[in-house]
Order: C-alpha cells, then sequence, then structure tokens
C-alpha cells in the first residue's frame, strides 16, 4: 500500500519504503517496463525524492539486486546455523535445512527472486555481474557442506577440490530452476521442494560420500 506523502519519518525507513517498491515494480513489471513514476507512486513519495536518494533507474535496480541477493544468503546461512544445534545433525540433514531456507525465502519473496533470477540475469552488466557475486557465494558454501560431508565420510583424496565445486554449482543450478518451478505452481511448499531436490541429489551424493560412483 502506497505510504502518505509528505511524512516525515527515518532516511533508512524512507529508503526501505522506496526499495520494497521497486523490488515489488522490477518483479512484476521487468525492468525495462518499470518506471521511476510508479515505484514513486508506491512508495507513496515524490520521483524527485526517489532520484535525491537513488540517482537513476539502473542504480536503484543494481541496490535491489544487492539486498535481494544478501536477503537470501544470509537466510540460507541462518537456515544451515540454525540447524546446526539440532543433536547429531548429518550431513543430508544441513543440506535439507538449506534448502529448505531457500525454498521457503524464495517461496515468501516472489518478487524478489524474480529480480534476482529473471531481471538481472537477462540485462547485461553490471546487474549480471551482480547476480553472479550471489551465486557464487552461494556456491562455496555449498561446497564447503560437500566437503564437510566427504570428510566424514572419510573419504579418499580421489575427491578433489574440482570434484565439491563442480557438485556444488549442479546443486545450486537445480535449486535455483526448481524455485522458478515452485513459484510457478501455487500450492507447491518449501519443503515439499527441499524434498524432490533431495530426492534428486542426494540419492547420488549420498552414494558418492560412501564411495560408489557411476560408471558406463
Amino acid at each position: 500500500m502506497p505510504g502518505v506523502r509528505g511524512k516525515r519519518m527515518p532516511r533508512a525507513v524512507r529508503e526501505r519504503q522506496m526499495m520494497d517498491a521497486a523490488v515489488r515494480t522490477f518483479g512484476q513489471r521487468g525492468y525495462r517496463a518499470a518506471s521511476m513514476d510508479e515505484i514513486a507512486e508506491l512508495a507513496g513519495v515524490s520521483k524527485p525524492l526517489v532520484y535525491l536518494y537513488l540517482n537513476s533507474k539502473e542504480e536503484l535496480f543494481t541496490a535491489c539486486i544487492r539486498r535481494e541477493a544478501a536477503a537470501l544468503v544470509a537466510a540460507v546461512r541462518a537456515g544451515v546455523d540454525g540447524a546446526e544445534g539440532e543433536p547429531c545433525l548429518s550431513a543430508d540433514g544441513q543440506l535439507w535445512a538449506g534448502l529448505t531456507a531457500f525454498f521457503t525465502h524464495t517461496a515468501e519473496h516472489p518478487d524478489g527472486w524474480a529480480v534476482l533470477h529473471q531481471q538481472a540475469r537477462t540485462h547485461g552488466e553490471p546487474f549480471a555481474a551482480e547476480v553472479a557475486a550471489m551465486r557464487d557465494e552461494l556456491v562455496a558454501f555449498v561446497t564447503g557442506l560437500i566437503g564437510v560431508a566427504a570428510r566424514d565420510a572419510r573419504q579418499d583424496p580421489a575427491f578433489t577440490d574440482r570434484d565439491l565445486s563442480g557438485l556444488a554449482h549442479a546443486l545450486v543450478g537445480a535449486a535455483e530452476s526448481l524455485a522458478d518451478w515452485a513459484n510457478q505452481n501455487p500450492g507447491v511448499t518449501a519443503k515439499e521442494a527441499a524434498g524432490m531436490l533431495m530426492n534428486f541429489a542426494w540419492t547420488g551424493l549420498g552414494g558418492l560420500m560412501e564411495g560408489r560412483r557411476w560408471s558406463r
């Protein structure tokens, strides 16, 4: 709901109000179609005020990408960190916690996810680079989780850093695609999406942790 024009409030609150309006508009309308006028209207402020806080549409979109990316990464980390407090949490339990947090966040913030996964990636630099940085952080985090699982399973040295990185990239890519699918299919819960990916991925990862590899 648009705010009340002219009401004085702290700068941080006003910025958040404008960013919320921008994420909603960019997520639903797309970067090209979205206008600063409708963002200002939705935020309940004047367009000159939007330009005062953020100098251009490009800068506003970049700020939206950074905010939504940071929130998503923080949600995944918090999900795993919170689950680590559970007794005897297994490696697949950590992965389940991270995936559930990921799908919960993308479901609860569909406009933010659209900004990250649909809009930012299709409009070139510098937007794509911002999303790539977020993805790199997620991949690094998942690489660490898989690495811990491999060490706990006492894998031999043949399980290399390149193996870990490749598996993490594959898992993050699958999660991104599944988040799109889940958001386009009402009724799919975060736990259902996480369960689908665990069934698809962990059966194979679990075998790798035990030293079983597919061969032709």
